[in-house]
């Protein structure tokens, strides 16, 4: 075995131009975001729902669009216990993405990203361009797709600056929607005080559409976009201050059962049902000015427009957290780790811009197919969140967490989420075409990223065959492109063993064989006197190296204590990077979290 220590430069720093600054400190990680302000962030998005999903409760489930926003709340209410135990366990940015990185392999866990990307990307667009609409009504002579664009822009700006000063922002937004809300429920019981409940009452006579069961299914898909923006909070926890996570997830739970089926309730008592349809686009407009006059009405136009562009904001911090951490772990271009003076990535905000604004210019603003990739899309990550919640009760049982989700509320939840998502994929066939248009070549770039190296052997055989007859001008390809994977598996990654299982140090080398682009692993074991190394490790690991003549094995023995401080040392003397040091499942022996050891991955 090799006894050097020396590893190559991490993967495409100097062909990207990134510093050791560029890259996220191992340990220096500072939580900027309180209660409030991470509430605000997500809660912007998923409080935005009521403008539209009360219409379309009530649209596909009449009278009893009450109770499908209430059976929504109770699915909710279970996956505050999933998000809670997998994000408590892995705190650590990426939401379905890292619960499956640490249960399963990258290719899986890559597809939950892409459609977590998917979600965001279709976010941002409809609600820019809603937003822009609501100001069109107001002001008719409002150019709606460049002012789009536009919004998008200052949005991009906003999470440039840095997330801070954009969760400013978005507790504004928040708190003046809530406000708006509450005028408007103060209002519309006013209007009943004066009035009487006779509109709810005769609404209350008419037979569900299409009987009983068809208007609690479908209402109930429908409604699902009720708790679009739950699964933000879980792609930016890193920013978070300690136990705030929870909390948001509290907070945004409370929001979607007090504030959508009372919206739906005092629509049914304001509007009659065969005019909701008819006025589903700015159906709480029409119940402002039913109750208070054109003045409410005009307010809660300008109320939509600004939390709309809330879930804008949304849609670039959640983004933001979830490509970083996917670039961190090599399934995307390493130019993205760029960051500027404020230390904010740009270049995966200016990306996530550009792709936004192609698909609003591609569609000429007319946005009801992204619709079928918004619903889906989000409906999917949920799902694939309680898988992953799943994988780690079962191959990660050991891992410390603060709460647990007993398996009823799992496999409730992650039903529920399937009979929504067959719900909406009966209501609108034509929106799973148009998602898979999306989704395959998103996640054929995925794909691309994940086997580059075996692209690039093939580009190289290629290239071989013909620089026979060129062998001047394609040797120096050839060449190239050899090193070009000599880089990419120059790239060591690390495994802190504390005995000498030969059966952990094998599957340690399988995970890395098959899960990252390498051919140098550094075993380490964490020492305070040598006596305590065990004794078959030099000798087992001797062969597994015989064993896998590709891959270079080598030992290291660290004298310490395994901790925040070693690894951050350790990641600074080796040039290292956290995401590629590996543990074994540590069991309840371990006093530091995942989040504290810097992103250490757990892989057996």
């Amino acid at each position: 075995m090799s006894g050097s220590e020396a590893v190559g430069e991490f993967a495409g720093t100097k062909k990207f131009g990134l510093t050791e600054n560029d890259l996220p400190k191992t340990r220096e990680k500072t939580h900027v975001l309180g209660q409030l302000s991470a509430t605000a962030i997500c809660g912007n998005d998923i409080t935005s729902s009521c403008l539209y999903v009360s219409a379309l409760a009530i649209i596909y489930a009449g009278k009893l669009a009450p109770v499908v926003l209430l059976m929504v709340a109770a699915v909710l209410f279970l996956f505050r216990a999933i998000y809670a135990e997998v994000v408590g366990a892995l705190p650590l940015n990426g939401g379905a993405y890292n619960a499956l990185l640490n249960t399963t392999s990258k290719f899986r866990a890559s597809i939950a990203a892409c459609l977590t990307i998917l979600s965001y990307m279709a976010t941002a667009v409809i609600s820019a361009s809603e937003a822009m609409h609501y100001v069109f009504s107001l002001w008719h002579g409002l150019p709606v797709i460049p002012a789009t664009v536009c919004l998008l822009a200052l949005f991009m700006i906003l999470a440039i600056i840095g997330i801070t000063e954009s969760a400013v922002v978005a507790v504004a937004i928040f708190i003046t929607h809530l406000t708006t809300l509450g005028v408007l429920v103060a209002f519309g019981a006013s209007y009943l005080f004066f009035h009487g409940p006779g509109l709810l009452f005769e609404n209350f006579q008419s037979p569900p559409p299409g009987g009983l069961g068809a208007a609690l299914l479908f209402g109930f898909a429908a409604a699902m976009l009720g708790v679009s923006g739950f699964e933000s909070s879980a792609n930016f926890v890193e920013e978070q201050a300690e136990g705030v996570f929870p909390k948001t997830l509290r907070n945004m739970w409370i929001a979607v059962t007090v504030l959508n089926p009372t919206i739906a309730l005092l629509a049914l008592a304001l509007v009659p049902l065969d005019h909701v349809e008819a006025n589903h686009s700015a159906l709480l407009s029409h119940m402002g000015f039913l109750a208070g006059g054109p003045w409410l009405s005009w307010l809660i136009s300008v109320n939509a427009a600004m939390v709309l562009s809330g879930a804008v904001l949304t849609s670039y911090v959640g983004v933001n957290g979830l490509i970083l951490r996917m670039t961190l772990d090599r399934c995307l271009p390493q130019f993205l780790l760029k960051s500027n003076r404020r230390g904010t990535h740009h270049y995966i905000i200016i990306s996530f811009f550009l792709l936004a604004v192609s698909i609003l210019l591609i569609t000429g603003g007319e946005l009801k197919a992204l619709a079928g990739v918004y619903t889906l899309s989000f409906l999917a990550v949920m799902a694939l969140f309680g898988l992953g919640n799943i994988l780690l009760k079962v191959k990660r049982a050991r891992l410390p967490r603060p709460s647990q989700a007993g398996w009823a509320t799992v496999m409730l939840g992650i039903a529920a989420v399937l009979v929504g998502l067959v719900g909406n994929a009966i209501l609108n066939p034509s929106y799973l075409r148009v998602f898979l248009n999306y989704f395959v070549p998103a996640m054929l770039i995925i794909l691309i990223m994940l086997t580059r190296i075996s692209l690039l052997k093939g580009c190289l055989f290629m290239v071989r065959i013909v620089s026979s007859g060129l062998s001047r001008f394609m040797g120096t390809i050839s060449r190239g492109i050899h090193q070009k994977i000599e880089e990419i598996n120059s790239q060591q990654v690390v495994f802190f063993t504390r005995g000498d299982n030969v059966a952990n140090l094998n599957n340690a080398i399988l995970y890395v064989r098959d899960n990252e682009h390498t051919n140098r692993i550094k075993f380490v074991t964490v020492v305070q006197d040598e006596k305590e190394v065990p004794a078959k490790l030099k000798d087992d690991l001797a062969i597994l190296d015989d064993a896998y003549p590709q891959i270079e094995i080598d030992l290291n023995i660290v004298k310490g204590v395994f901790g925040p401080k070693l690894i951050q040392e350790l990641s600074k003397e080796w040039n290292v990077p956290a995401n590629l040091m590996f543990i074994g499942s540590p069991g309840g022996k371990l006093v530091f979290s995942q989040a504290e050891l810097g992103g250490v991955r757990l892989i057996i």
